[in-house]
């Protein structure tokens, strides 16, 4: 088990065969709080400090330097969160959901939406998947939530920003990022979305 221990950017390295790499516990001279698991046998961890550790190397340094292990790479990789916007269209008592085609919601309901790209902000990115997944334009009324969570099957961390939306125009599915689209009631939704944080803020609405 390897410790990868992170605070303000930094990450604590241990020199191994000329390389620097993730240590293992007994080679932490400091106090760590296990935060979650990161990887198959890495554990996210934070450490108890004195004082800021400026000596250690920046997180955002590692895609450049050459003496890092493989190891090293992949956790600050998997540390990175990911961000999803999530648009909430009601129709009378009904959400409207869709069923993925590809990808990580293949054949599971879910709302539309999907990642943010490098430079857009939340809106944007929510007028591109939804015209991009069910071929309409979407008037954006206002953000509903913020949730955080650890994937259960990923390990990742996601950042979801849910927004409630209006479609312009009936869906029109793309075949190749949605198999179906339809409206469910409320009451009925969060028992059929596969990720629990979305069926926790489809059940928020129904009880507001």
């Amino acid at each position: 088990m390897r410790h990868y221990i992170e605070t303000d950017g930094r990450i604590f390295l241990v020199e191994r065969d000329g390389c620097l790499d993730l240590p293992e516990p007994d080679e932490v001279p400091f106090p760590v709080e296990p935060i979650a698991p990161l990887g198959k046998d890495t554990w996210f961890c934070v450490p108890h400090l004195p004082a800021h550790p400026s000596a250690w190397p920046g997180k955002d340094e590692m895609p450049e330097r050459t003496d890092v292990t493989p190891a090293v790479r992949a956790a600050v990789h998997a540390s990175m969160p990911r961000v999803v916007v999530e648009g909430i269209h009601i129709e009378g008592d009904s959400v409207l959901l869709v069923k993925g085609s590809r990808g990580l919601t293949a054949g599971l309901w879910s709302l539309p939406g999907g990642f943010l790209r490098f430079g857009e902000t939340p809106e944007d990115a929510l007028h591109r998947e939804v015209r991009e997944e069910l071929g309409t334009e979407v008037e954006v009324e206002g953000l509903v939530s913020v949730r955080s969570k650890l994937g259960d099957h990923s390990g990742l961390h996601w950042i979801m920003f849910f927004y409630r939306v209006n479609l312009a125009g009936p869906p029109n599915p793309d075949p190749d990022e949605i198999e179906e689209a339809g409206l469910f009631p409320l009451s009925e939704a969060p028992r059929l979305v596969a990720d629990r944080t979305i069926g926790a803020v489809i059940s928020s609405l129904e009880r507001g």
